[in-house]
C-alpha cells in the first residue's frame, strides 16, 4: 500500500483558517520541548519570543516597524502569485527604491525643501518600479522565465548599490567609509509615535492593504488576474492579456518593495549603505503564501513573522544558540504549509497495480 495526496473538492473554512492556529500550537508544543532539552527554561524562552518583544511602548514600535516593509512587499507578491506571475526579485526593487530614494535626498541636501521625505517617497517607488519592469519585459517580449531574471538582478541592484556608496554618492567628509551623508532633517521621515523610530510611513500599510483588496475583488483587472490563477488557459480563452497581467503585478510589486527600501533610508537608516535590507524581499515570499495570498491574512503573516524574527533576537541573549532559534522559525513555517496542504488535500491509500492485478 502507499499514500497518495488528493484534492480535495472544497476546503473546509474552518480547517482553512484554524490550520495556521493549529500549526502555531504545535510549533510552540515542539519549541518547549526543544528548549527544555537544550537545558533552557523553556518558558522563559517562549515569553522571550512573543511577549517580551510588545511588553513595552518601544518594543511594540519596533514590531510594527518590522512588519511595515514585510506587509507592503507581501502585498504586492500576493497580487502576482495569485495569477502565477513569479516575482522574486522584490529584494532588488527594494534596493533600487533605496537608491532612487537616497539620490534625491542627496540631490536636495541642505536645500530646506519642506516635504523632501516625500519626494524621496516617490522617487523610491518610481526607481522600484523601473527595476521590476526589466524582468516584465522581458518576459513578454523574449518569453524569458521571470524567477530567474528577477532572482538575478537582485545580485545587479546590490553591486549597483556597493558601487555607488563607495563611489559617486559617498559622504566626502566620512573618511573613506562605504555610506553617504546623512539625510537632511527635511527628507526624514517624520515620527508616528514620538519616543519610538515608527515613522508615518507606517500609515501607508492599511492604504496598501485596502487598495490591494479592492484591487482584486471590485476591479476587472484584479478579475483577470484571479481567472489567469485559477485556470492555465482560462485567462486567454477569455481574451484577457497576459501581458497586461504581468505589467500590473511587476509594477505593483516593483513599486511597493521601491518604497518600501526609500522609507527605510529615510527612516531607520537616515542614509544610505552598502547593506539596506536585512532580506525583507526574500521574507516576504513566505508572508505572501502564509497569508493565503489574501490581503488581510498577509498583513497578519507580516505580523507573525516580524514578531518571530524580533523574538529570536531576544532569545540569544538568554544564551540560546542562534541555530536554535532559526530551527524553531523553521518549524512554525514546515507546520504552517503542512497544515495548508493537509486543509486542501487529503491522505488516500492507494494498492499496488500488480497486487489489484493478482486479486
Amino acid at each position: 500500500m502507499r499514500l497518495r495526496l488528493v484534492p480535495r473538492l472544497k476546503p473546509s473554512p474552518v480547517a482553512l483558517y484554524g490550520a495556521p492556529v493549529l500549526a502555531i500550537a504545535l510549533t510552540v508544543t515542539f519549541g518547549f520541548f526543544l528548549f527544555l532539552g537544550i537545558g533552557r527554561d523553556p518558558w522563559a524562552a517562549l515569553y522571550a519570543y512573543f511577549i517580551a518583544p510588545v511588553n513595552s511602548a518601544f518594543g511594540l514600535s519596533e514590531w510594527l516597524l518590522a512588519a511595515l516593509p514585510l506587509a507592503l512587499i507581501g502585498l504586492g507578491l500576493a497580487v502576482g502569485f495569485r495569477a502565477n506571475i513569479w516575482n522574486i526579485g522584490a529584494e532588488g526593487q527594494l534596493v533600487l527604491g533605496a537608491i532612487g530614494g537616497g539620490a534625491v535626498a542627496l540631490a536636495l541636501w541642505r536645500e530646506d525643501v519642506p516635504g523632501t521625505f516625500v519626494l524621496v517617497c516617490v522617487a523610491g517607488a518610481l526607481a522600484g518600479m523601473a527595476w521590476a519592469a526589466i524582468p516584465a519585459l522581458l518576459r513578454t517580449k523574449f518569453n524569458a522565465n521571470e524567477i530567474l531574471t528577477s532572482l538575478m538582478l537582485i545580485y545587479v541592484a546590490d553591486q549597483l548599490l556597493g558601487w555607488l556608496v563607495h563611489g559617486a554618492l559617498r559622504n566626502p567628509q566620512g573618511f573613506g567609509f562605504p555610506e553617504s551623508r546623512l539625510f537632511s532633517p527635511e527628507a526624514v521621515m517624520p515620527l508616528l509615535w514620538p519616543g519610538t523610530r515608527l515613522h508615518i510611513g507606517w500609515l501607508a500599510l492599511p492604504v496598501a492593504a485596502l487598495a490591494v483588496w479592492f484591487l482584486m475583488n471590485h476591479m476587472v483587472a484584479g478579475f483577470r488576474l484571479r481567472v489567469g490563477g485559477d485556470a492555465a488557459n482560462a485567462a486567454t480563452y477569455a481574451g484577457f492579456s497576459r501581458s497586461r497581467m504581468v505589467w500590473l503585478s511587476f509594477l505593483l510589486t516593483g513599486g511597493l518593495a521601491g518604497l518600501v527600501g526609500a522609507m527605510e533610508v529615510a527612516g531607520p537608516v537616515g542614509q544610505l549603505l552598502p547593506k539596506i535590507s536585512p532580506g525583507y524581499g526574500f521574507a516576504a515570499i513566505i508572508v505572501a503564501f502564509l497569508g493565503r495570498l489574501n490581503p488581510v491574512g498577509v498583513v497578519l503573516a507580516a505580523h507573525l513573522l516580524a514578531l518571530i524574527l524580533i523574538g529570536g533576537e531576544n532569545v540569544q541573549m538568554l544564551g540560546v544558540p542562534v541555530a536554535v532559534a532559526q530551527l524553531f522559525q523553521g518549524v512554525l513555517l514546515v507546520t504552517l504549509l503542512a497544515s495548508d496542504v493537509l486543509v486542501r488535500y487529503r491522505v488516500v491509500r492507494v494498492g499496488r497495480l500488480g497486487e489489484r492485478a493478482r486479486g
